[in-house]
């Protein structure tokens, strides 16, 4: 156990304004002090002063949010050579029956780590952090321009005669020229008017967004390309499927070993047999994104890798359902994945 190397765990439960501090003794599990400092680097230094004076042996800090409010405290721990360690905020239901407060948090954060639980290391920041960025405007780039052209089609369906004839007909890419040329206000009728100028904005939004997804994904290639070159040699992985596969590993060592990754990614083997009823099922848990990554290279593999293909006939001819084949497809990726991050690439 980690706990067992240690003297004393300090558990953070990260706010925006504000952090608050348990101290807790690892041999008694009693909690030592408890502070608040602020979500500054004064703050910060605030807190290392105080574990420095409060617990000067071998300590860790088991912090919440490291990815978000506590990822400054983080970065300035890791810089002056502290222990830490990403701890994952408590459910809902577990707050509902033991009680919620900022001073519980951080005590639970702690004892988290005196239970056994094995915690993760902080994802590191630099061009990883550049790339969850991109990553995340990426996706909201792509959400807008979904719900534009959704919206652009309704309009399509409900506008007047003879234009919903001269549209429904035309390419995408036709549509959109057609629409930004469009002049509304030369037309008196007041609904074909509204129809036409929201369609001519929608089209403008439409290609701006298009635009900047381009933009987004050429810098994701080029960060994807630097960071781990040996993901976009794997069959069936795109620079998007990499992008989020290096997000979740983040570093060397971050996690244990291949089974952690899994789990993270939520593609170990759940036991639900029942009765003389021997099967594994999928987990709904992990890394929601990763899961989805690793599903979309499954899905790409069905389709152009041969041995993939192979597998699934192989597994559907014993009786087991496609579900079960991507299943452990997932759980052989991760395993495969994993190993391609951990190992370094070998130079040409």
């Amino acid at each position: 156990m980690v706990a067992d190397s240690l003297d004393v765990v300090i558990g953070v439960d990260t706010h925006r304004d504000a952090h608050a501090l348990a101290l807790v003794a690892t041999a008694s599990g009693a909690l030592l002090l408890e502070a608040v400092v602020e979500a500054s680097r004064d703050g910060y230094r605030d807190a290392l002063e105080l574990a420095r004076a409060h617990a000067p042996g071998r300590r860790a800090w088991a912090i919440e949010g490291t990815g978000c409010y506590g990822a400054g405290l983080a970065r300035f721990l890791l810089a002056r050579g502290e222990r830490v360690l990403e701890v994952d905020r408590p459910r809902r239901e577990r707050r509902a029956q033991r009680g919620k407060s900022d001073a519980l948090d951080a005590l639970r954060a702690a004892r988290s780590l005196l239970g056994g639980e094995r915690l993760a290391r902080p994802r590191q920041a630099g061009a990883r952090e550049a790339l969850r960025g991109l990553i995340s405007t990426r996706e909201s780039a792509v959400a807008a321009r979904r719900a534009a052209l959704n919206q652009l089609r309704a309009l399509i369906v409900t506008c007047p005669e003879p234009l919903r004839a001269e549209l429904r007909p035309l390419t995408r890419a036709r549509l959109l020229r057609r629409l930004r040329g469009t002049r509304p206000r030369r037309h008196a009728d007041r609904q074909l008017r509204g129809t036409l100028l929201a369609m001519r904005l929608l089209a403008v939004r439409i290609e701006a967004l298009t635009l900047e997804q381009r933009e987004l994904e050429g810098e994701i290639v080029a960060l994807v390309r630097e960071l781990a070159p040996q993901l976009l040699a794997q069959p069936g992985v795109g620079p998007i499927s990499a992008a989020h596969v290096l997000l979740a590993w983040s570093h060397k060592g971050r996690l244990r070993n291949e089974a952690a990754f899994a789990r993270l990614a939520g593609a170990p083997p759940i036991p639900a047999s029942s009765g003389k009823v021997v099967r594994h099922r999928l987990d709904r848990g992990g890394d929601r994104k990763l899961n989805r990554a690793l599903h979309t290279i499954i899905l790409t593999r069905r389709r152009t890798d041969p041995d993939t293909i192979a597998y699934i006939q192989r597994r559907v001819s014993e009786g087991k359902s496609d579900r079960d084949a991507v299943r452990s497809l997932k759980r052989y990726l991760a395993r495969s994945l994993f190993r391609q991050l951990e190992a370094p690439p070998q130079p040409a």
